[in-house]
């Protein structure tokens, strides 16, 4: 079986053909980034770059599409609907596609409040095994196939202040995960998690506090060996961490359409394990 995972698109709206009062004081902060940092420019062909991976999943054969959150710059409405726009070929069927929210997707308290990701994409958090949900929609779980099956987290949460990124799976989420994976559905099936925030950077090290997923030893204790992978996100970097006996193998996509940098994984699992992924660029 094979899985493309990708990750942190930043689909990113003309911040400076919106009215300043649209956008908010966060997102006034994020005009720095967006022009000094570079970021305006890095993500330009955001939207196109992942229109060209979506159909490069069929060309490659892919049993189940994946993104690892950070569809948006900031999460602004026209943002969300250019990415499921992007996706169109594979967003209809939950079958084919998960999804889960970054931080980027709750960026402001009024995203997070009215659910803009899941407004979007609130039908690709379905699940096959709903009994396991204890979070809202997480963790939900997609059965693909007889050999593997996809596992959606949250640690995507609201924040104080610009500046931090860190988030968390939190204990309800951990709990449910640890419960289905003890069910028989899921026996000789290859296990791969969906997490936005990285578990271990690209130094195989714990993150930092600001920008890391802080409970990140809890989610790795869950998996231990080559059945189980974490595949993740926001790091800009794509590297991949071979699993050992106590830890899963590791994922990391990086940012998928940032310009010079875009790229994806595609994850091989064979008689019910995951036996390694390889890199590959889009045909821009």
């Amino acid at each position: 079986m094979r899985f493309l995972h990708c990750s942190d698109v930043h689909i990113t709206e003309d911040y400076f053909a919106l009215p300043l009062r649209k956008l908010g004081w966060r997102r006034w902060v994020a005009l720095v980034e967006l022009t000094a940092g570079g970021r305006a420019k890095a993500y330009r062909n955001a939207q196109a770059t992942l229109s060209t991976i979506a159909r490069e999943a069929g060309t490659h054969g892919v049993d189940h599409f994946i993104l690892s959150g950070d569809l948006t710059a900031y999460a602004l409405e026209g943002e969300f609907r250019a990415a499921r726009a992007a996706l169109a070929p594979l967003a209809p069927t939950p079958a084919r596609c998960t999804v889960i929210p970054g931080n980027h997707d709750v960026f402001t308290p009024g995203a997070a409040r009215s659910g803009r990701f899941a407004q979007h994409f609130g039908d690709l958090l379905e699940s096959d095994l709903p009994e396991y949900r204890r979070e809202g929609a997480f963790p939900f779980v997609r059965l693909v196939g007889e050999g593997a099956a996809v596992v959606g987290l949250c640690s995507a949460r609201p924040l104080p202040t610009p500046g931090l990124s860190y988030g968390s799976v939190g204990p309800a989420q951990l709990e449910g995960l640890a419960a289905l994976l003890k069910d028989a559905r899921l026996d000789g099936r290859a296990i791969l998690v969906v997490v936005h925030h990285a578990p271990r950077s690209s130094a195989n090290h714990a993150d930092g506090w600001h920008h890391g997923l802080h409970d990140a030893d809890a989610l790795l204790k869950l998996l231990p060996g080559p059945r189980f992978a974490v595949l993740h996100g926001h790091i800009h970097q794509r590297y991949h961490h071979p699993a050992t006996p106590e830890r899963p193998h590791l994922f990391g996509a990086g940012s998928s359409t940032q310009a010079g940098k875009e790229g994806y994984w595609l994850i091989e699992v064979q008689d019910g394990v995951v036996v390694g992924g390889t890199k590959h660029v889009p045909a821009l």
